[in-house]
C-alpha cells in the first residue's frame, strides 16, 4: 500500500468516485485517472476487491485548482 492509497473509510463520510466518474469531470480517460493516482498526483481508496476510488472532495479540490490554474493562465480574474 502507498502513501495514496488507503483502506475505504467504514464512517463513509465522503462520497466516493470512481475512476470513470472522475475522468468525466476532467475529460479524460478513465486509464489517465488511474495513471494519476499511480503516480501520486491524486489519492485513492482501494476497495476489498481492488478498484480505485477516489474522495469526491479531493477531486473536486483538485479540478478546482487546475480551473484557477487555466484562468490566471488565460488572463481571467486578473487585476486591470
Amino acid at each position: 500500500m502507498t502513501a495514496s492509497t488507503q483502506q475505504i473509510p467504514q464512517n463513509g463520510q465522503d462520497h466516493l468516485l470512481t475512476p470513470g466518474e472522475v475522468a468525466a469531470m476532467f475529460r479524460v480517460d478513465p486509464k489517465t485517472v488511474t495513471r494519476w493516482a499511480t503516480a501520486g498526483r491524486i489519492g485513492s481508496i482501494r476497495t476489498p476487491g481492488g478498484h480505485r476510488r477516489f474522495r469526491e472532495s479531493e477531486v473536486r479540490t483538485m479540478l478546482a485548482e487546475l480551473t484557477n490554474d487555466a484562468d490566471m493562465v488565460n488572463g481571467i480574474g486578473t487585476a486591470r
